[in-house]
């Protein structure tokens, strides 16, 4: 039995006719740990986050849930919740009666504090008595949210949580996960928001046509990319033009109009030529007012390696 990952899978395969939805995957999500999946439209995620729900069995491969085997002879652990698709409510219920009711379908009878607890944490307490027929999309992504709460489980499995947030709701539903990871549940995440996923997530999967094309720590991914376009603001853009410049591994790609607070650079450049730049442009006194990449590395690694993947396919 595998105590420390609270997924592991070896080479699972998942067929839908003639159409193969998950080739080979292998997957290990680390206990107390958030786990980012990340893929193009079609590349096998949803297939994959119903496995962990039990919503479907693999047709062949090994896949352990908090330590234990599962397949078409062993079920899901109870202590796995989540939704796939967006989270299922009946619309002519409340909020809190809503999670009454799918208590309920989980063979458990909830207090009335449990629930008002689990209201409160997601920041729905001043609708619990609302309909969920007139629930914004981020309103019932956060109710869903609260009903996999109430299970108290050990794996959460997500998909596309922070759709239909807004900032603050967004923030609140980040707070949530990092204090269940904090507490031990290790959380699953599927999004297309890569800002989302790298504010998140220790480790991520990349899928692609079924396959796995990465999976690992973020700065792993970050280490493996190619070059990268980064903003960089200074006190005197044309000096730190200068330095760029002559910088080796540094190339300048675009230029902004000038503005108040400085020149806005556009310089493609790896981690270590970056570095020496920021360097010299300390040494020659002109300050950094900005440095940020213009596309996450998260996302550019994304972009490359699922497009070699489809163009290999």
């Amino acid at each position: 039995m595998d105590t420390r990952h609270a997924v592991r899978a070896r080479g699972i395969t998942k067929c839908f006719g003639d159409v193969v939805a998950l080739d080979g995957v292998d997957l290990d999500v680390t206990q107390g740990q958030i786990h980012g999946l990340v893929g193009p439209n079609g590349a096998g995620k949803t297939t994959l986050l119903g496995l962990l729900l039990g919503l479907a069995v693999a047709d062949s491969g090994r896949l352990e849930i908090l330590g234990a085997p599962v397949g078409r002879e062993f079920a899901a652990p109870d202590p796995v919740a989540g939704f796939v698709d967006g989270p299922g409510l009946y619309p002519s219920l409340t909020a809190r009666q809503n999670l009454a009711a799918l208590a309920r379908l989980r063979g458990r009878q909830e207090r009335t504090a449990d629930i008002d607890a689990v209201l409160d944490e997601v920041g729905l307490t001043a609708v619990a008595d609302d309909k969920a027929r007139g629930f914004s999309l981020g309103m019932r992504q956060r109710l869903g949210l609260a009903a996999a709460l109430l299970t108290g489980p050990r794996l959460l499995v997500l998909d596309e949580p922070a759709n239909g947030l807004d900032p603050a709701g967004k923030r609140q539903v980040h707070g949530v996960l990092n204090r269940l990871a904090a507490g031990g549940t290790s959380v699953v995440v599927s999004s297309h928001r890569m800002d989302d996923l790298e504010a998140l997530c220790s480790e991520v999967t990349l899928l692609a046509t079924g396959r796995v094309v990465f999976s690992g720590p973020l700065d792993k991914l970050a280490a493996e990319s190619r070059e990268l376009d980064y903003r960089v603001r200074t006190s005197d853009p044309r000096a730190a033009r200068r330095l760029a410049d002559g910088t080796e591994g540094v190339r300048v790609v675009d230029a902004a109009p000038v503005r108040q607070d400085g020149e806005l650079l556009v310089v493609r450049a790896r981690v270590p030529a970056l570095d020496e730049l920021v360097a010299r442009l300390v040494q020659s006194g002109i300050s950094v007012r900005e440095l940020a990449p213009v596309v996450s590395p998260l996302e550019a690694a994304f972009l490359e390696l699922t497009a070699s993947r489809e163009a290999d396919g």
